[in-house]
């Protein structure tokens, strides 16, 4: 029989950061889950649109395994602050996005069967819109280490004690591109490619609950 394999210490650490989420953050941030809620065992990038800080607990709800967040490197100004990010082994990026120190960590982790998660839009998104532009990153990520994207999207923007809707959406993959070199503009397409994936899933899923809420008077009006 194979020797169950003991976890390391940052698996453990993870896990206590699992208990606060579960019964700290949640109970002030609750949400519901839509959506394929399988486990992923394996490497994969999971990409959330951005509103609050506390977004940071959707990319977990995917998965058993720890998570390797980038973020950008003004998080680090407060030293404490900044240790904390390194104990939860976070991706430091620079603030324009082009860093290919933070790209190199971040496919090692991925190559090592580890999960990333990252906001494309790069900043919270204060806009009426539903997303910000999305910044290359990803994608080229997913390609270079043929690792699906699982995008998790918000349909609006939590609130203290009041439950959100959280879409998990099915893996997303640019294996046409595997084992080639895409040019800049093929990525921005994949990017581009990947945000309209994601409006199209919170956009069918107002419409369906609309659809349901529609029913529900016509039923009431028998």
């Amino acid at each position: 029989m194979e020797e169950k394999k003991k976890p390391t210490k940052y698996e453990k650490w993870f896990k206590f950061l699992r208990g606060v989420e579960r019964f700290i953050l949640r109970p002030l941030f609750p949400y519901k889950k839509h959506g394929n809620l399988q486990k992923y065992n394996s490497n994969y990038i999971v990409v959330c649109n951005h509103y609050r800080i506390w977004d940071v607990l959707y990319p977990v709800c995917v998965t058993d395994q720890p998570v390797h967040y980038m973020g950008k490197s003004n998080l680090w100004k407060n030293k404490l602050f900044g240790k904390f990010l390194d104990k939860c082994q976070a991706i430091c990026v620079n603030r324009d996005g082009n860093d290919a120190k933070a790209l190199m960590q971040s496919m090692r982790y991925l190559k090592n069967k580890e999960v990333v998660a990252l906001f494309p839009e790069g900043t919270r998104n204060k806009t009426d819109e539903p997303f910000l532009p999305f910044k290359s990153g990803a994608t080229l990520m997913s390609i270079r280490t043929k690792s699906p994207i699982i995008p998790i999207i918000q349909v609006k923007k939590a609130k203290i004690f009041r439950k959100a809707d959280i879409i998990i959406g099915e893996p997303i993959e640019f294996s046409e591109y595997y084992d080639k070199k895409p040019t800049e503009e093929q990525i921005l397409e994949c990017d581009e490619k990947l945000m309209n994936k994601m409006l199209e899933i919170r956009t069918n899923f107002l419409a369906e609950k609309e659809a349901q809420k529609q029913e529900k008077k016509r039923k009431k009006k028998k």
